[in-house]
């Protein structure tokens, strides 16, 4: 779980997170505004704590190319070819020749497992060394790609001729927090003139980050969705449906498995697409392990890497989708509603602990089972008659363990098989993300219940998101109400606007602040925050009027009186994005509020509770 920096804390002392931070010296006593911090939430204790070796920081070069963020371990080979094996977690052909390449695995390891009796084969199954220091240290290696590899990765895989008769469904997930969706309409783009498409089926994620600040906010959330598609001028792949889902809890997946196999059946592959960091990867892993795919590829196809590292899957990654026939169906749906009618007082321990563990992460939850599951027979103990006639005086004779061989699809199996692929994601282009080092990124992309922050603020007072995005509020008559919704770990500062410009310069890089962070020598080579004017008209004290989005860092929703009219100035890093969105996405976020707190711009935060979907409750929300 996050803390607070030690240097902050004494700041603070003993009081709450909220309280505002003391004025000092000549500002204190010539009794000037004081300052108000408002720290990152810090949320239940889950049980689960996650630590990371923080990486070098990663250098950006005129040209926006990424370099490397930590040099590859270990000694390559440059004689020995590459093995013609993928890796089991991020698709690259497993090769020891070069450490800066894609799918490096250092030479030691590399000859230990391909030169057995199986040769090559021996590597199937094994990750390469980016894949792995991701999963088990947090860390990234950087790689030599240039920015267009992966589009040019998906449009490859598209354009391939069509199998089975049928083009591809196209199963695009897009991420509801980065609305409007930057990739969307670079879809046909990807696909060419002459790609026949049977459909498209669009599915928003990480809906399980956001509050519900209405009743019917799903459906409001799917009708903008659905608006962003046809925005997006999407021609010649006729929208199959649109699907609120959560990748990481499990909430939506039941329905999408159910609407696949219904529209879709068995009749075509379905590939994965979207942009990097929309969690593409983590649905592919819950799609593994559904009623989505064969009952024996769970044991024979690997999960792909997951990691917040935009660009994390190279290659594609597939699975085999399962054969809806009618009897699996019917079974499918008795099995749903059999665990529809279960309290959460009826699932076994196991089962309680790990959707607690959910509802801590996100608002909305679902629980995803299995029909279809492959019986493992019981492993039978082979009792060797020498073994047990030794002596009291004698050691007992250890026989080698055997080679378990990994198990393998057989020819009938994938002969005809239909397959659900991960692609590679789609960088998207003048994002924050593309500025920010790998130990940045993980504060800045949020990965549990964002809680919203609302301060009410009078024209001449200004908002700090971090050092990523500043909105000063110039003319106006009255107050208004600005809600963040960003990340849970990036501080608010609210100041004053004769002061905003010191504080920047200040602050920036500094544990104020926060991200970015490496002081000085980080600011220098990040670029300046940029303005841009923005005038609102408000529509009710109850209602945001639109929100600011400051890139992929997060948004501000603002709240105004009826007709009152706003003069705001909105600041974003240079080469990043800034939208202004109408209607906003929560038009009634403001609502989802504590009490105010004296002295200070800030309403207490208010974190809603979580719903389970497909379990029998008592309340009703």
């Amino acid at each position: 779980m996050h803390r607070l920096a030690p240097a902050l804390l004494a700041r603070l002392g003993r009081r709450r997170p909220w309280a505002p931070v003391p004025r000092r010296g000549a500002a204190a006593a010539s009794g000037e505004e004081e300052l108000f911090v408002f720290p990152e939430y810090e949320p239940e204790p889950s049980g689960v704590a996650v630590t990371a070796a923080a990486a070098p920081r990663r250098e950006r070069a005129p040209g926006r190319e990424r370099h490397l963020v930590a040099a590859a371990a270990g000694r390559p080979d440059p004689s020995v070819p590459p093995s013609g094996v993928s890796c089991s977690g991020c698709g690259a052909e497993l090769q020891c020749r070069d450490g800066a390449a894609p799918g490096f695995v250092p030479a030691e390891k590399y000859r230990s497992l391909s030169e057995g009796p199986a040769g090559a084969a021996g590597l199937r199954g094994a990750v390469c060394q980016r894949c792995w220091l991701l999963a088990h240290h947090g860390r990234v290696l950087g790689l030599q790609l240039p920015p267009e590899q992966h589009r040019r990765v998906v449009s490859a895989a598209l354009r391939r001729p069509p199998r089975h008769g049928r083009g591809p469904l196209l199963l695009y997930l897009l991420d509801v927090l980065e609305l409007p969706d930057p990739v969307l309409p670079q879809l046909p783009g990807l696909l060419g003139p002459d790609v026949p498409v049977a459909g498209l089926l669009v599915a928003g994620n990480k809906v399980d980050l956001l509050p519900a600040d209405s009743p019917g906010h799903l459906g409001r959330l799917r009708r903008r969705v659905a608006e962003a598609c046809a925005g997006a001028g999407l021609r010649g792949a006729p929208l199959v449906d649109v699907r609120l889902v959560s990748a990481k809890t499990g909430f939506g997946l039941e329905g999408l498995v159910s609407r696949l196999q219904r529209s879709w059946r068995c009749t075509g592959d379905v590939y994965l697409l979207g942009a990097t960091n929309s969690g593409k990867s983590t649905l592919f892993n819950a799609l593994l392990r559904s009623d989505y795919c064969k009952s024996r590829a769970p044991d024979i196809v690997d999960r792909a890497t997951v990691s917040h590292w935009p660009g994390t899957t190279l290659n594609l990654l597939k699975f085999p989708i399962i054969n809806p026939t009618c009897d699996r169906i019917f079974r499918r749906q008795e099995r749903l509603r059999e665990e529809a009618t279960k309290t959460e007082d009826q699932l076994s321990s196991e089962e309680k602990k790990y959707l607690n563990h959910l509802k801590k992460q996100g608002y909305f939850v679902g629980r995803v089972g299995r029909t279809f599951q492959q019986q493992k027979s019981s492993p039978v103990v082979d009792f060797d008659p020498d073994m047990l006639s030794y002596s009291i005086d004698e050691d007992p004779r250890h026989s080698p363990k055997k080679h378990e061989e990994r198990e393998e699809f057989t020819y009938n199996e994938v002969k005809d098989a239909r397959w659900c692929f991960d692609t590679p994601g789609i960088v998207k282009e003048n994002c924050v993300l593309n500025l920010l080092t790998e130990k940045e990124v993980k504060l800045v992309l949020p990965t549990q219940a964002i809680v919203p922050r609302t301060f009410i603020l009078k024209p001449g007072m200004v908002l700090f998101l971090a050092a990523l995005g500043r909105v000063d509020y110039l003319e106006g008559e009255k107050p208004a109400w600005f809600s963040v919704v960003a990340s849970n770990l990036l501080p608010v500062h609210i100041s004053i606007l004769s002061k905003a410009d010191a504080i920047y310069e200040k602050h920036a890089g500094q544990e104020l602040l926060k991200v970015p962070m490496g002081g000085e020598e980080r600011m220098k080579e990040f670029p300046p925050l940029v303005p841009q004017d923005i005038t609102l008209k408000g529509i009710g004290t109850t209602e945001a009027v639109a929100d600011i989005k400051l890139s992929s860092a997060g948004w501000v929703a603002v709240t105004a009186h009826a007709e009152e009219k706003l003069l705001l100035r909105a600041y974003t890093p240079k080469g990043t994005t800034l939208v202004v969105r109408e209607p906003p996405l929560l038009p009634y976020i403001s609502t989802i509020r504590g009490a105010r707190i004296a002295g200070t711009a800030a309403y207490r935060m208010k974190k809603p509770p979580s719903l389970v979907e497909n379990l029998k409750t008592t309340e009703r929300r």
